[in-house]
């Protein structure tokens, strides 16, 4: 009886050890990529308009079903009551759904073209500059150039040139 005491003693402390590295990896985690001097406030005045605006670009077709994909499968993930670290232990319960949705809602605008971001952003020209510098987003269109040198093909164990 006394080694089982013992033994659940340890594995309280391993996990309140394990906790508290956790949290503070997360609070340097976030001390690194926080973005200049931004305030609690200013993004979450930024929050209607960009739930607004992920609905609007989840549902446009012309955006490629890839692109658009995991924002649904990231609602499914929220709704479901299974969680990687669960929503009950204080910071870090939440942390993991902000981190994933902040991780989706980048990976989305990255990928959907600045004019579609334009497009179905309700809000005002200022906040959108904002939420392309929260997110990291370049505010110059992503256009695909050709790389300087010409592009070869293998065929017949032979380089062609592709013109």
């Amino acid at each position: 009886m006394n080694c089982l005491t013992g033994r659940v003693w340890w594995y309280l402390l391993a996990i309140g050890v394990s906790l508290a590295a956790l949290w503070s990896g997360f609070a340097v985690f976030l001390a690194i990529v926080r973005p200049d001097r931004t305030t609690v406030t200013e993004t979450a005045r930024l929050l209607p308009d960009t739930v607004r605006l992920v609905k609007r670009l989840a549902t446009d077709r012309t955006i490629p079903l890839r692109t658009r994909l995991p924002v649904w499968l990231l609602i499914a993930y929220l709704i479901s009551p299974i969680d990687l670290i669960l929503d009950f232990i204080p910071v870090i319960g939440c942390a993991d759904d902000v981190i994933i949705t902040s991780f989706v809602f980048h990976r989305l605008a990255r990928h959907a073209r600045p004019d579609k971001l334009a497009e179905h952003w309700p809000g005002s020209a200022e906040g959108l500059a904002r939420l392309q510098q929260l997110l990291r987003l370049r505010n110059e269109p992503q256009t695909r150039t050709a790389p300087a040198t010409a592009r070869f093909r293998l065929t017949d164990r032979r380089c062609r040139r592709v013109v």
